[in-house]
């Protein structure tokens, strides 16, 4: 019996050791990269230790308030490395589609205090960056499938890479999408269920009104100028590549809504199924190659539109 407490003591205090440096363990003091809800953020490892036969750390993000250190799994972090702050990069620019602060949404850079008195400069930033929390931990976690994931990289960078854009109007459109895959559950489930159809209903309201807000980048804007008129609804000229966008910020906009674990988890495996309907239809449903002449074919088309 003694023999045995010791050892069982001896493991204890071993499970307690401070981690050894490999690939994937990281050590007290480690500067590291950080998911926290879609994002990836600049974090420092405070302390390790093995809870429930897991290795947990507690993790202090990188210029927030203390008020957000956390104890997170291995999972949630990545290693400081040059090819990580690119996943870092390129998750940031599928993400965050639009960077108005006036979004909710902060890259992980610091924003930067005009040249006025040094004095200020420090109190700025400092209430900034309480002001400006890490995001809040979503009650509906949207996973979208790899292939649509590439998907939304391919779309960044034809736009923000190649200046080319998503010719308009679409067809199939959004309306037509959300019409399709309705049809396509009410033959699987062999009725027209009543959910789905309020899902469907409330994910294009949410189209029509984040589009102009959040799902544009900044070289789209003169074109939904040019095609989304008085009581045109987005749904009826753009389609699912901006469809697809709105799935990336659904998470970020959810919070706001008084949603109850159970509706949540509801949400997720409808989504996460449509999704599925996406990308199933996805040679059908996204267009294969983007406009090149942006600002001429967005007058023409204006004036086709205003002439019908």
């Amino acid at each position: 019996m003694g023999d045995d407490s010791t050892t069982d003591g001896d493991k204890t205090t071993a499970n307690r050791r401070r981690p050894d440096s490999n690939s994937n363990i990281f050590s007290d003091g480690e500067k590291v990269l950080a998911y926290h809800g879609p994002r990836i953020y600049e974090a420092k490892v405070q302390k390790a230790e093995i809870r429930k036969n897991e290795w947990k750390y507690f993790v202090h993000y990188l210029g927030w308030s203390k008020n957000w250190d956390e104890w997170v799994g291995v999972d949630r972090l990545m290693k400081y490395t040059e090819e990580n702050i690119e996943k870092q990069q390129i998750l940031e620019k599928t993400q965050g589609v639009d960077k108005n602060p006036k979004s909710g949404r902060s890259s992980q850079t610091k924003p930067k205090v005009s040249s006025g008195a040094k004095g200020k400069k420090r109190k700025s930033e400092s209430s900034i960056e309480k002001e400006n929390p890490p995001p809040v931990e979503k009650p509906v976690k949207i996973q979208i499938p790899s292939a649509l994931k590439k998907q939304l990289v391919d779309d960044w960078e034809f736009i923000n890479q190649q200046d080319k854009l998503v010719k308009l109007p679409r067809s199939p459109n959004v309306d037509d999408i959300l019409a399709k895959y309705l049809e396509y559950r009410s033959k699987k489930d062999g009725m027209m269920t009543d959910a789905v159809g309020e899902i469907l209903k409330g994910l294009r309201c949410y189209f029509d009104r984040a589009l102009p807000v959040i799902l544009l980048y900044n070289n789209e804007r003169k074109q939904f100028q040019d095609f989304v008129t008085d009581n045109v609804s987005p749904s009826t000229i753009y389609g699912a590549e901006h469809l697809l966008r709105l799935f990336v910020k659904l998470p970020d906009l959810l919070p706001y809504v008084n949603i109850d674990e159970d509706l949540a988890m509801r949400l997720q495996q409808k989504f996460l199924d449509f999704l599925k309907f996406l990308q199933k239809n996805q040679s059908s449903f996204f267009i294969s190659s983007y406009d090149g002449s942006k600002a001429s074919d967005s007058s023409a088309a204006r004036g086709k539109m205003t002439q019908e």
